[in-house]
């Protein structure tokens, strides 16, 4: 991948470019974006960039990085075990799966990945089993007598086992040895280990960006793509789901649908909250992952109909996919109510993640959301 196929951030592709030229590149380096800004093709692409503009083929350096199987390129990212793998999974493993993941869908999550893998109901984590394998391959002479780099996606995901075993090669690398990790949330990777990179953060993509990406990549009309870039706030990989159609949106909008309609019934009627325990249950047994991005989107939802209350409906970008009426449930959103929502949706992913029940924290979180959305606005 080439730095022209990385959409936008043209500052930070001239930065990494100088940092080259001027041959002062930092050793580690820390990437931090949200979804879909694109934080893993500039690792790729910038990667591609250390191993092959002095190559002596530059061309065959070049594809051999294109198909992410040059040797001097090495991986890491989240696994966990599936019918294939059965005992300490390392990235290695999964290297075909990886590379098939990337040609598709470069600009993917980490919850679009495990379901790649097939292990949507279990959490991913880069364990100490990966960190003695990243040890044992950057201690070895590169192939190619260039850069080894070493790209670690969701870095995040490193348990803290993991993390100390790499901290002593992260902070005196081997010579011509460039550790690039990447990762969404920055306070959950341990504070030794940030504080050994130089840290670039990536802002959300623009409108005209995915817009552009979406008419010459995906053969959109200009009024549609332009419509879909409002809606995906910056993350082209919700843009392209926004194209597909993604089923799993229409779910997850089915399910927030019958949760709320639950909640405001159930409050003064006991009949009801088995209702509510019934929607736990059917959320409980789904992959933990699901969970999660089930939970997120009912923040995005939430704070969709805040906005749309306090009639910024130039920020309201929400497209039923059922017919559901926004204008009608946005008033029972407002000043008295969302931060309690939303920090009670943010503790049920942390519970979550941390391998909580999940039957008995979504019937925690729907009887809460019972009384929250029966609140009134002050006048």
């Amino acid at each position: 991948m080439l730095f022209k196929d990385v959409l936008g951030h043209q500052h930070i592709k001239k930065h990494l470019k100088q940092s080259v030229a001027n041959n002062r590149i930092a050793h580690a380096q820390l990437f931090v974006g949200n979804e879909g800004v694109g934080t893993l093709p500039m690792a790729i692409a910038y990667a591609q960039f250390l191993l092959c503009e002095n190559a002596n083929n530059k061309d065959a350096c070049d594809l051999k990085c294109e198909k992410l199987a040059h040797p001097d390129l090495h991986f890491s990212f989240p696994v966990t075990t599936n019918t294939a793998v059965k005992k300490d999974p390392i990235s290695n493993l999964f290297i075909e799966d990886w590379r098939l993941f990337i040609a598709q869908n470069p600009y993917g999550n980490l919850y679009q990945w495990l379901q790649h893998i097939g292990v949507e109901n279990k959490q991913g984590i880069i364990n100490k089993f990966e960190a003695q394998q990243i040890v044992k391959t950057l201690k070895l002479k590169s192939f190619e007598g260039g850069f080894k780099v070493q790209i670690i996606w969701m870095a995040e995901k490193m348990n803290t086992e993991a993390a100390n075993k790499l901290l002593k090669l992260i902070e005196e690398p081997p010579s011509k040895t460039v550790f690039i990790l990447i990762a969404e949330h920055e306070d959950q990777i341990l504070q030794t280990i940030r504080s050994r990179c130089q840290v670039l953060h990536f802002q959300n993509l623009s409108e005209k960006d995915i817009t552009e990406a979406l008419i010459t990549q995906e053969g959109l009309a200009d009024l549609e793509a332009k419509n879909i870039a409002v809606q995906s706030q910056g993350n082209y990989a919700k843009a392209l789901r926004l194209v597909e159609d993604n089923a799993s949106d229409s779910l997850f909008e089915e399910w927030f649908i019958n949760w709320i309609r639950s909640a405001f019934r159930a409050r003064g009627n006991a009949a009801v909250i088995q209702d509510l325990v019934n929607w736990s249950n059917t959320i409980a047994v789904t992959g933990r992952e699901t969970q999660k991005q089930f939970l997120q989107y009912c923040i995005q939802f939430f704070r969709q109909a805040l906005l749309y209350n306090y009639k910024a409906h130039n920020l309201v970008h929400f497209n039923s996919r059922t017919g559901f009426d926004l204008s009608k449930f946005a008033p029972f959103v407002h000043s008295q109510n969302i931060l309690e929502i939303t920090k009670e949706l943010e503790d049920a992913i942390y519970h979550i993640e941390r391998n909580g029940n999940a039957k008995i924290i979504l019937t925690d979180l729907s009887i809460k959301l019972t009384r929250f959305l029966h609140i009134k606005e002050a006048v």
